[in-house]
């Protein structure tokens, strides 16, 4: 499954609308791109046009509210600016948070500024794909009994498991709903099941599916089917949310 990066910086106009479009198109392949702004305005006319002269595809590029992705799943969030940086915290738990700082070139309205942004940003991006080159592959679960007992030893960890083993497979929304709980933090959670290798997700649009792992082995198998069976209790009152969300055409994951 590609890694998941989220570029941010304030206006969403010059800096991370370039990141977005260079790591794409150098390696699509292995990364999701998007980028966001605090304080979202419209692609800059020059950024477009620098980065159309380098040979690099604009189309769809366009400038969005960071709110309008915190909701997703991402593994990295790199901030391009100190300001983007400090105000966006730890958004989009539990990605993993990069700072970098490149001056903005729309003050100065000149070509020449633009171009020397997009080469740096450039450079720093080809330095992101090289060092994560071979992290973007799942990593083969070990299953050790100390690890797996671990990440099981949490009331809603548990209860998310059990409740997406007895539906198959669950979105993000629906868990969040399911367990009337924030989306940051049950996708922390789930971020440690599935490092785990408790859970497998499938990729459908903006939405990343959560199902049991059908690789994990046969003795931890038999400790879920008997846990599940002996503490049904655990998922009661989220399968009930669940189903009740079912019921309501008008709750849709957007």
């Amino acid at each position: 499954m590609k890694r998941r990066v989220l570029f941010v910086c304030t206006a969403n106009s010059a800096r991370s609308l370039m990141a977005e479009a260079l790591l794409r198109n150098m390696a699509g392949d292995r990364f999701e791109v998007a980028s966001a702004g605090t304080e979202p305005t419209s692609p800059h006319p020059m950024a477009l046009q620098v980065l159309e002269e380098a040979g690099i595809a604009t189309e769809g590029l366009h400038s969005k509210q960071l709110a309008d992705v915190q909701g997703q799943y991402w593994d990295y969030v790199i901030t391009l600016c100190e300001k983007a940086a400090s105000e966006c915290g730890t958004v989009c738990q539990p990605a993993q948070q990069i700072a970098w700082d490149f001056p903005d070139p729309v003050p100065a309205n000149r070509h020449a500024t633009f171009a020397l942004t997009l080469k740096e940003i450039r450079e720093r991006i080809a330095l992101f794909a090289l060092v994560h080159q071979k992290e973007t592959g799942p990593k083969p679960a070990s299953y050790d009994p100390v690890a797996v007992f671990k990440a099981l030893a949490d009331d809603f960890r548990l209860s998310a498991l059990l409740l997406i083993r007895s539906q198959e497979q669950l979105c993000v929304c629906e868990l969040t709903e399911a367990f009337e709980a924030p989306q940051p933090k049950v996708s922390r959670h789930l971020a440690i099941l599935r490092d785990a290798g408790l859970l497998a997700t499938d990729r459908r649009g903006q939405w990343i599916y959560y199902s049991l792992n059908p690789e994990i082995p046969q003795w931890l198998g038999r400790v879920l089917d008997e846990t599940a069976s002996h503490n049904a209790r655990l998922i009661e009152n989220p399968l009930a949310r669940l189903q009740a969300m079912a019921d309501r055409p008008s709750v849709q994951c957007l």
